[in-house]
């Protein structure tokens, strides 16, 4: 399985084993909301804070693709749905394992919303998905939430358990999940789940500090990264806050010294991406 230990490698940074997401797949479910809609600009921002990959649909891929500028690992969204849809929490599949590796994918990820009616056709799709990523030696990064008409919270810290569970039973290699709120709940997910947990950013939040917050809790208690898009591209500047999430994620750095770094003199993308780079070769 080298071919799936060196994609890995371009999604999961290889010395400290944590990664920084940025996921731009918004746009199937929610239309063309602020901060990606010009992609190209959306993904080089990033890029140039450190991201270390970012999940798009099929159709971003040949549309993103910068040609130059900071490389970053590539995961291709496999099932969506509409805010429009009677069943907004019912994925379906609509990109195969292939298809993303024609298109240059380094990973793969698959939706699941367990608690909801559709549930037993989103487990059927992750498990032939997970069958066909290991044929072909492609990471599988399974993002499962528990929503649906049986969930009355979805940041229960047992029902994420469950959900992170799951999703390393069925073959993900990586999950994704909600944060439950503090570090102590959240430890039981990463320690009831063999497979690295990663954090998803959630609606877009009241401020830096909260986000970075979330952020230093879940890495404290264990957490492989982030997988954080609003919070990001939605951002002012997109590229500081990358960068200050990947100064907690990689460096274990304060969230003080994250907000500082993030808010000193603004900064621009070119500026910022230096200034973060000194940083971690100082740190």
């Amino acid at each position: 399985m080298i071919g799936k230990e060196i994609r890995l490698a371009r999604i999961i940074d290889r010395n400290t084993g944590k990664t920084v997401i940025v996921p731009m797949d918004h746009g199937v479910s929610a239309g063309p909301i602020r901060g990606i809609s010009d992609i190209k600009k959306a993904m080089a921002q990033v890029a140039d804070g450190g991201a270390n990959a970012i999940v798009v649909h099929k159709g971003l891929v040949a549309r993103g693709h910068r040609k130059s500028g900071s490389d970053m690992g590539l995961i291709i969204h496999l099932s969506g749905s509409t805010s429009l849809s009677p069943e907004p929490n019912a994925k379906t599949l609509v990109c195969s394992v292939e298809e993303a590796i024609k298109l240059g994918a380094d990973g793969v990820s698959v939706h699941v919303n367990i608690g909801s009616g559709r549930e037993k056709d989103m487990l059927a799709d992750l498990g032939r998905i997970a069958e066909r990523a290991s044929e072909w030696g492609i990471p599988l990064l399974a993002m499962i939430y528990p929503r649906g008409e049986k969930i009355r919270d979805e940041y229960d810290p047992e029902a994420i358990k469950h959900a992170a569970r799951l999703g390393a039973e069925l073959g993900a290699d990586v999950v994704k999940v909600s944060y439950t709120g503090g570090p102590e709940t959240f430890r039981e997910v990463v320690e009831g789940c063999h497979v690295p947990v990663i954090i998803a950013g959630g609606p877009k939040m009241e401020s830096d500090r909260a986000v970075l917050e979330m952020v230093k809790g879940a890495m404290e208690a264990g957490a492989a990264g982030t997988s954080i898009g609003r919070n990001v591209f939605q951002h002012p500047n997109p590229t500081r806050m990358v960068a200050a999430l990947a100064m907690i994620v990689h460096q274990g750095a304060s969230v003080e010294k994250a907000l500082e770094f993030l808010h000193h003199n603004g900064g621009g993308t070119n500026e910022t991406n230096h200034t973060w780079r000194e940083e971690r070769v100082a740190a």
